[in-house]
């Protein structure tokens, strides 16, 4: 995990670029010991030697892309009202300040955080992450 000591933001991040290395290795690993976990086409791999055929379909996974978005909060309006916005309007949202904001991951509900703000550029600490047991009860 990333220290709380660190000296800078740089280190910051990078601690971060590190942290999600080593959990890609583990993923890895865990793939690579536990191949009947995944599926190739119409079955599950047979042999439980990876081979390099293996390394590429892993890596395919691993390199899918995904579109990760922050929800700070959801605000119903009419029409009306949309075309009334302008420069400085102000749209009031439905969660409160210091409440946990929402992290979705293909629109689905992974993780709660709070804003950071690294080197002026915003970001999210994850304060809870959703259990994999909880984000299959939230898909039906």
């Amino acid at each position: 995990m990333v220290d709380d000591n660190l000296e800078s933001d740089d280190d910051l991040w990078g601690a971060a670029a590190d942290d999600l290395e080593k959990q890609r290795e583990m993923l890895r690993e865990e793939v690579e010991s536990n191949p009947e976990g995944l599926t190739s086409g119409g079955g599950a791999l047979a042999t439980g030697q990876p081979s390099s055929r293996d390394d590429v379909k892993y890596a395919r996974v691993l390199d899918i892309p995904l579109t990760l978005s922050v929800e700070m909060g959801k605000a119903k309006m009419l029409i009306n009202d949309l075309l009334q916005l302008g420069q400085g309007s102000v749209i009031e949202l439905t969660k409160l300040v210091g409440e946990p904001l929402d992290v979705l991951v293909n629109d689905k509900l992974v993780a709660k955080g709070e804003v950071v703000v690294v080197n002026e550029k915003f970001g999210v600490r994850l304060t809870e992450v959703i259990t994999p047991q909880e984000r299959i009860e939230n898909l039906g």
